[in-house]
């Protein structure tokens, strides 16, 4: 009767359950790579952001509308603030995704609240890529030079 009884771990044997335990292991690897290195490019662009903002020219008191068109008129600053954006969505989505994989007990829970969670950061994401690439500086009532 003792032959009947499967070993402990045999799964880890078995063909059909190998190959979905490496994927799954690989995007984690990748997952947690992502977050070492993108944590670390985002410590340069914040940093760079805030340099830029707080310290070169008048600080604080020059931040307005002016000066955020005057900012995204060059690419590299609408590059740096998307890039800003991507990474720190991502790299908090990522963040947000491990704690529900942690904490979520059921399987029904962790899918809607990761879907809730995917579709939320689309939708910023999108957006905010729209407001980067399509922002005009010379709405109605600004008093911007260059729009004159």
């Amino acid at each position: 009767m003792s032959a009947d009884i499967a070993a402990p771990r045999s799964q880890r044997l078995d063909p059909k359950y190998v190959r979905a335990r490496k994927s799954r292991g690989s995007f984690e690897m990748v997952a947690w790579l992502f977050m070492r290195l993108s944590g670390v490019a985002l410590v340069v662009l914040i940093f760079g952001h805030l340099f830029a903002n707080l310290m070169v020219g008048d600080g604080i008191t020059a931040i307005d509308f002016g000066f955020v068109a005057g900012k995204w008129a060059d690419p590299v600053w609408m590059f740096w603030d998307l890039a800003m954006l991507w990474l720190a969505m991502l790299h908090g989505t990522n963040g947000v995704r491990t704690i529900i994989n942690d904490y979520a007990e059921k399987p029904a829970t962790r899918v809607w609240l990761k879907g809730i969670l995917y579709v939320a950061t689309v939708v910023i994401v999108l957006l905010g890529t729209m407001v980067i690439f399509t922002f005009d500086p010379c709405i109605a009532g600004n008093t911007i030079a260059a729009c004159k």
